[in-house]
Parts: C-alpha cells; sequence; structure tokens
C-alpha cells in the first residue's frame, strides 16, 4: 500500500504540474487545444501518454479565465495492487484542473 501511495503521490505532482503549464499556454493569444496538449504531453512521462485526456476552456477576450483539465487513468501511474483487499485503482481518475487569466 505504501509503494501505490507513493507512486500514486508522485504522478499527481507531475500531473498538477502538467495543467499549470498547459493553463500558461492557453492564456496566450492564439493558443489552441493542440498546443496545450502538446505541453501537456511534454511534462508529463510516456507512461501516461496512452490514458491522457486534456479538456481545456479558452477566454473569448483578455481577462478571461482559462481552465485546463488533465485526467489520467490511476493504473498509469501504480500498479494495482490493493485490489486483494477490496480497493481497485480500475478505471480511477487522476485529475488536475488549472484556471489562470487569459492574457
Amino acid at each position: 500500500g505504501l509503494l501505490e501511495f507513493t507512486m500514486l503521490f508522485f504522478a499527481r505532482g507531475e500531473i498538477v504540474e502538467a495543467s499549470r503549464v498547459a493553463a500558461r499556454k492557453a492564456t496566450l493569444p492564439r493558443a489552441t487545444l493542440e498546443d496545450v496538449e502538446d505541453e501537456v504531453l511534454k511534462v508529463l512521462h510516456s507512461r501516461f501518454h496512452d490514458s491522457v485526456h486534456v479538456d481545456a476552456e479558452f477566454g473569448e477576450k483578455s481577462g478571461d479565465i482559462v481552465a485546463v483539465a488533465v485526467t489520467v487513468d490511476m493504473s498509469a501511474a501504480a500498479p494495482d495492487l490493493l485490489w486483494p483487499i477490496g480497493y481497485s485503482l480500475q478505471g480511477r481518475p487522476l485529475l488536475s484542473e488549472t484556471c489562470m487569466i487569459r492574457e
């Protein structure tokens, strides 16, 4: 359990950083969803690339709120070691959302 928790703890930090970096990119003029997704993939370890999902809300004008959510399947972050005692990571996401103001 401690090993699994540690792996999830570090994976969550990586996902939080990915959402922060991507939100910063989304605040820039003419940023696209593809640009935001590229920033996420640069930050995340390759083991997450198959299960990552990125949602972004771009504001229309300067001063609007921009939000980026990064979701990764927990099973990509850590082995499912606690299933024998009734706690499984299968189908559970790790999620981080960051909001910033559009430039």
